[in-house]
């Protein structure tokens, strides 16, 4: 087990669960592990950082407790220290967050991400204890702040508090309000990570050091790529790809971004597939909008890919 904070830089994919038909599984869709494997794998293969399982993308909160376990243990098995698995640990109490940490560490985890607690609008001494409960396991920790979904916003000046944790690294900015950056690195010494991809230029622009990503599901090199360049100072070549992709990578930042992402993947030829509920298929509007978004993207990567040729 770690006892230090560990660079959580990079491309790191929350990664989407893959689900197939089974009638006796929860909700008739059982986990399908071998293609979870096979998509994990094709990440780290693509040059992504690392892999991130049981995030909101992974449908964490859909998922039985054996499940979910098990979800972390096909990731670092197939990564197999050719990256970072960072787990998600996220629970309504520090009780339960510091239980998934603690198997997360038992099954060999680099890190694990923690939101607040969820279906909590906890205060500021409750968010501070649930940090320090999940501290004490000893695996670097990633702190996320998406006030979106918990209604709790981890401001700067209370990361700067979280900050003095040994085991805290890094936080994922989700908030989408990019003048937190420099207030955040004002205030601590605390790695920020682009939480939004549709925010992940004006970020790293700033000082960014890494993206906690959705849409590297569907397009993982050229993800890389902008992110490259970005950590290169190489502006303009990062700028143009990343304008090419933008309009799908808005999706990651709305209500149903886990659907919009795995209808990208069934698109570019990867398995996307369906949803655990409460998510549900995307609405005709919905689903006509990332189909235009998406062919717009192919449509220009694959003109790009024959200049290049």
């Amino acid at each position: 087990m770690s006892t230090a904070p560990t660079d959580l830089r990079g491309v790191i994919v929350a990664t989407a669960l893959p689900f197939k038909e089974n009638p006796s599984a929860p909700a008739g869709l059982q986990v399908d592990y071998d293609r979870y494997a096979e998509h994990c794998d094709w990440l780290i293969a693509s040059g992504c950082r690392g892999v991130g399982p049981n995030g909101s993308l992974g449908e964490y909160s859909a998922l039985t407790d054996e499940e979910r376990r098990k979800v972390v243990q096909v990731a670092v098995e197939t990564v197999g220290g050719r990256g970072v698995v960072v787990a998600g640990v996220h629970g309504p109490g520090w009780h339960q967050a510091r239980h998934w940490a603690e198997l997360a560490a038992e099954d060999g985890a680099d890190a694990v991400l923690a939101l607040p607690p969820t279906m909590y609008r906890a205060n500021r001494a409750q968010v501070v204890e649930h940090f320090t409960k999940i501290d004490e396991v000893g695996l670097p920790i990633m702190i996320y702040n998406n006030p979106i979904d918990t209604k709790v916003d981890l401001v700067p000046d209370l990361v700067a508090e979280i900050a003095r944790l040994p085991h805290v690294s890094a936080i994922k900015e989700f908030s989408g309000d990019v003048r937190r950056l420099f207030e955040i690195t004002e205030r601590c010494d605390i790695d920020v990570v682009a939480g939004a991809d549709d925010v992940l230029f004006e970020l790293m622009a700033d000082g960014a050091v890494g993206w906690f990503a959705g849409f590297p599901n569907t397009f993982p090199a050229e993800s890389v790529e902008i992110y490259d360049h970005m950590v290169a100072g190489r502006f303009e070549e990062a700028r143009e790809l990343y304008k090419q992709l933008v309009a799908v990578f808005r999706w990651d930042s709305r209500t149903e971004f886990v659907q919009a992402i795995k209808l990208g993947m069934d698109m570019v030829g990867r398995y996307g597939g369906p949803c655990r509920p409460p998510r549900g298929p995307l609405s005709a509007e919905h689903d006509a909008q990332v189909r235009a978004d998406m062919r717009r993207a192919i449509s220009a990567l694959e003109a790009r890919r024959a200049v290049a040729a």
